[in-house]
């Protein structure tokens, strides 16, 4: 099964961000970009890959353990930036950041500890991803038009573990599926 950890904001706020990006996808050569839909939006926070079915139960109360261990904070979608010279466009993140990182860091340390192959890690950096590209694309207008942008204030209660579904159809945009498989409420979060 594809896992990934990850933080789900509210719809009120995805609708904020759907707004920004129909603003962008007017901009000239938006249409070089595989633009993410609307219900796969988030916040990763560790992503597993392929996890064994063995695994699951010890990834499953390591995930608890660590949600358990986070009290709730606020959180915004804020800015833009890019990765791999224009591959990924993205929207940031303000707020209490550093309690997401430790979050993102709690998940990976409990995927590590119930076994699951976590490859080189990388410093944690809070993104939504917004649009792909197979070929670098000059991201800078994007980048700038996401300069000002700010959603309302949400106050984050649970981290989400997520399972994806690979496009299979071999139709040209076909989007990946997310299906939320568990909630993991944090300890402070009632």
């Amino acid at each position: 099964m594809r896992l990934f950890a990850a933080v789900l904001p509210p719809d009120d706020v995805l609708r904020e961000l759907d707004t920004e990006v129909a603003a962008l996808r007017e901009l000239p050569g938006a249409d070089r970009l595989r633009w993410t839909a609307s219900p796969g939006r988030h916040l990763t926070l560790a992503f597993f890959g392929e996890v064994d079915d063995a695994l699951l139960p010890e990834l499953s109360a390591r995930l608890e353990r660590a949600a358990h261990r986070t009290s709730p904070f606020p959180l915004a979608l804020h800015g833009g930036g890019q990765f791999g010279h224009g591959r990924a466009l993205w929207t940031g993140a303000r707020g209490d950041v550093p309690a997401l990182r430790v979050l993102a860091g709690r998940c990976e340390a409990a995927a590590v500890k119930a076994g699951v192959p976590m490859g080189e890690h990388r410093r944690y950096t809070a993104h939504l991803t917004l649009a792909r590209s197979r070929t670098a694309v000059d991201t800078r207008p994007y980048v700038t038009a996401l300069a000002d942008f700010a959603s309302r204030t949400w106050t984050v209660t649970e981290l989400a573990v997520v399972r994806s579904h690979l496009p299979t159809s071999g139709v040209p945009g076909e989007q990946p599926r997310y299906e939320v498989v568990a909630r993991r409420p944090f300890g402070g979060a009632g």
